[in-house]
């Protein structure tokens, strides 16, 4: 059954429903958030002047992109994920695809995702990094995992996330009021949810008896490599000497 919708200073909630869910073009990090499979199956496109991160909750949908991977259409399935540049088209099956506008990310299809995060996080969770960010600063796309019994501490985050209850079920936890004060909100969470989190809101999430698992957009990083520190340069050696320390032979410029 679907919680009904939920909007405070800290969280907020959206129905299950096609087309658009939020619209965060003014956002320093330019966002909207698209649902698909809910009330139709009829196809969904989106535009070249954004970046497209997805996931699928139900279904097999096809994915078509319009320029990435030559137009190639391909099958997702349930907890597949994506990162599409430019024009693309989805049909069939259910999920959430958030775009991040006027940025060229690079087109990528992996998944399932696992029972449980690669990285240790906070409080006895864990998470993935699904679509990490090429260079740093760029967006990435997680996979949050709450074990049973979570009790997360309050806390805040620089940026807006977007995320999407891939599994399982939870509760969020929010003050009353602006400022942190008041009596705490707790939101059901359930499989498809999307919700938002606006910057600075304060939040934690808890679990029961299930476990739960959350996709979530962060529109920004501060890790990741950059030009003078990736793997390549730090691994190729010049009498023994990383390339990123010998500024002579450096690249300076990529067309």
């Amino acid at each position: 059954m679907q919680p009904p919708p939920f909007q405070n200073r800290h969280f907020i909630t959206v129905p299950f429903q096609d087309g658009p869910l939020f619209d965060l073009s003014d956002n320093p990090h330019p966002t909207q958030a698209t649902g698909w499979g809910h009330q139709s199956q009829e196809a969904i496109s989106l535009e070249s002047n954004a970046t497209h991160y997805g996931f699928v909750v139900e279904g097999n949908p096809l994915l078509t992109p319009a320029t990435a991977a030559g137009g190639q259409t391909v099958t997702l399935c349930p907890g597949m994920y994506f990162c599409v540049p430019g024009d693309m088209t989805i049909a069939g099956g259910k999920g959430v695809i958030i775009s991040r506008l006027d940025f060229q990310g690079v087109f990528s299809v992996g998944g399932p995702i696992e029972e449980q995060g690669r990285l240790r996080y906070i409080d006895g969770c864990s998470d993935s990094l699904l679509v990490h960010p090429s260079l740093k600063g760029n967006p990435c796309l997680n996979h949050l995992h709450f074990p049973t019994h979570i009790d997360q501490t309050r806390h805040t985050h620089p940026s807006i996330r977007v995320g999407i209850v891939a599994r399982g079920r939870g509760r969020c936890v929010v003050p009353e009021n602006d400022d942190g004060s008041g009596q705490e909100i707790s939101i059901p969470l359930v499989p498809g949810q999307v919700f938002l989190i606006p910057t600075d809101g304060q939040h934690s999430f808890f679990t029961d008896d299930q476990t739960m698992d959350v996709i979530a957009y962060h529109p920004d990083s501060d890790t990741g490599p950059d030009h003078d520190d990736h793997p390549m340069v730090n691994r190729t050696l010049v009498d023994g000497i990383p390339a990123a320390e010998i500024d002579e032979i450096r690249t300076q410029k990529i067309p």
